[in-house]
């Protein structure tokens, strides 16, 4: 068992939510990074550094220290899709998105005095086709302002839905747990 503090590089709620599954006491310090895109970046390629980049922000101030840090971009048709911010920009975005498959691209770095281990964890959603009015009334509800792509999965999000294809669920809600459970194993931290 390690006596190391765990800290998650992230003021998104819904990564501690579902960092507080693995019922491993941990703090929770928003890192000071950049997230523009490198010219002739790849998306894969964004998520994963994003991720670094967060997870030695905060361990650069808590040596001692297990730090997580994540990102998750979605991507649709070789386009970036943000967090929509406005009623407004999440109607565009799911119109725009209806009827095709979106890849929501979680990188995951997990940082210690020993070193660091990424990874990038995949999930896929395919959109079923859409009404104005069905967009409308899901952002109405929903309000996924805060969210990539414009869509929660764990609310009423779902129902816009045909079909999800990945390796862990969770990754489509920003951090994929199944590799990160192995990672924090690894590190001595009792997950059975």
């Amino acid at each position: 068992m390690t006596e190391r503090a765990l800290i998650l590089a992230s003021s998104s709620p819904y990564r501690q939510s579902l960092l507080q599954r693995l019922q491993i006491p941990f703090q929770t310090e928003a890192p000071q990074v950049d997230e523009s895109p490198r010219p002739d970046e790849t998306p894969e390629a964004l998520v994963r550094r994003l991720a670094e980049a967060k997870a030695w922000a905060v361990a650069q101030q808590h040596p001692h220290a297990v730090v997580i840090g994540a990102d998750q971009i979605a991507v649709c048709a070789d386009r970036i899709l943000g967090k929509p911010k406005s009623s407004t920009a999440a109607q565009e975005q799911l119109q725009w998105m209806q009827g095709r498959r979106i890849e929501f691209l979680n990188g995951v770095a997990v940082v210690d005095s020993s070193g660091a281990e990424a990874f990038l964890v995949p999930y896929y959603v395919w959109m079923r086709p859409l009404t104005p009015s069905e967009i409308q009334d899901y952002v109405r509800k929903d309000q996924p302002l805060d969210c990539a792509g414009s869509f929660r999965s764990e609310g009423l999000g779902i129902s816009l839905v045909q079909r999800m294809e990945g390796d862990d669920p969770n990754a489509l809600m920003g951090m994929p747990l199944i590799a990160l459970s192995a990672a924090l194993r690894h590190r001595g931290y009792p997950l059975p």
